[in-house]
């Protein structure tokens, strides 16, 4: 039996933002998060796989350094609209922050 990958948004669209400096290094992101998106390096939280996230906003609601922040189920629409409107692929356009 062979087992398909998880389903993911499209890359580099989640508007999901990890502010280093306000981690306190609890490790609640890890425990809450359904994806695998976080690690903890260095007693500080990293975002692993942050293609992964499928912006539950679960994370956000469950940070209380205030270091996370995401718009649940934006990215994805955002990008896919975008797409449509510049007959180009779906695409960010934050700019460095991604």
């Amino acid at each position: 039996m062979s087992t398909s990958p998880a389903p993911r948004y499209i890359e580099s669209v989640v508007t999901l933002r990890l502010d280093a400096a306000r981690c306190n290094g609890c490790g609640v992101c890890l425990d809450v998060c359904p994806r695998g998106v976080f690690a903890l390096v260095g007693g500080r939280a990293v975002l692993a796989d942050r293609g992964a996230c499928v912006e539950c906003g679960a994370c956000t609601l469950n940070c209380r350094a205030d270091a996370l922040h995401v718009s649940p189920g934006v990215g994805c629409a955002q990008a896919i609209i975008r797409g449509w409107l510049t007959r180009s692929e779906p695409g960010c356009d934050c700019g460095p922050s991604c």
